[in-house]
């Protein structure tokens, strides 16, 4: 059973709550891995779900869900369309709140991002301008998805493509970490910390890496997802395909990131060209090595502080 997240006006307000274990490693989870899963029941922290492929009333999904109901489950929605100018959609809010009840998640996550326009919705998840004004849209929208669920959702920063231009917007752009920071103040959400997406921003529009992840607050991160990426060599531009190892850049800035913010349940992404659940376990196995060597280096130093 979650727990709600902390009430406005609470000192834990904006602190990302998440029933996973801190030092869980999950995978997301595919038709062609359950059959494996259900045989070999690998030792697995959670499993990760997109909520759009669950919405329908029965058959397979469901099913499958019923049978590895051992696993936490993390709902990683990404349709909802939080930065739409449209009010958020009644019925697959509806959908997702019957999802959420009938297989009961450890976690829910949404994207900063929109899908949909004058009733027409895009299967993508498409940059946002960040505005005080959508800053405003974000957060109202954000709170009516976490009051809809009566549960903290955390938001995951998308991976960026392109630069808005402030003149021709006619507002300021705030940073996307002052952003994200302002919008746990406002939503009380928690954050889910794409430490590939911040790798593939930083290539294709000239951020540092390790200085955004430094600007997060640690209390608000509740999970972080790591994948691999491709390269459209004739943009000069990296792309968030999850259809490949995490790369070693990115291991070293996890490494970095969760040695500041301490262990998080971090989830090894890879949705296309999908390889043998033997090479994601491979992944998992790195994540938990690195967790484990965290959690040694913290308990080293309480213990020297507890020496002084």
């Amino acid at each position: 059973m979650h727990q709600p997240s902390p009430s406005p006006g609470s000192p834990d307000f904006g602190t990302a709550y998440s029933s996973l274990d801190e030092m869980a490693v999950g995978i997301s989870l595919k038709a062609q891995h359950v059959r494996e899963l259900m045989s070999s029941r690998p030792a697995l922290g959670f499993l990760e779900i997109h909520a759009e492929n669950y919405m329908g009333a029965g058959g397979a999904p469901h099913a499958r869900l019923d049978a590895l109901q051992e696993y936490p489950l993390s709902i990683h929605g990404v349709g909802l369309s939080l930065a739409s100018e449209r009010p958020l959609d009644a019925t697959h809010l509806a959908r997702l709140r019957t999802l959420c009840e009938r297989h009961p998640p450890t976690s829910v996550s949404e994207h900063l991002a929109w899908a949909g326009h004058s009733g027409h919705f895009y299967n993508d998840l498409l940059p946002v301008p960040l505005t005080d004004a959508m800053l405003a849209r974000v957060s109202d929208n954000l709170m009516q998805l976490q009051d809809t669920l009566g549960r903290q959702v955390l938001i995951e920063n998308p991976a960026h493509y392109l630069r808005f231009d402030a003149r021709e917007l006619g507002a300021e752009l705030i940073p996307e970490t002052h952003f994200l920071t302002r919008l746990v103040e406002r939503s009380g959400c928690g954050l889910l910390i794409d430490v590939n997406n911040v790798f593939v921003s930083a290539h294709n529009i000239g951020i540092d890496p390790a200085a955004w992840l430094e600007s997060i607050p640690a209390h608000a991160v509740g999970e972080v997802h790591l994948a691999g990426h491709g390269e459209d060599t004739r943009e000069g531009l990296l792309i968030d395909n999850h259809g490949a190892p995490v790369c070693d850049e990115v291991w070293a800035l996890y490494a970095d990131f969760i040695n500041r913010i301490g262990p998080r349940p971090t989830l090894i992404e890879w949705d296309t060209q999908v390889p043998a659940l033997e090479v994601l376990l491979g992944q998992t196995a790195r994540a938990q090595t690195l967790l484990h060597s965290t959690r040694a280096q913290q308990l080293a130093r309480s213990g020297e502080e507890g020496d002084r």
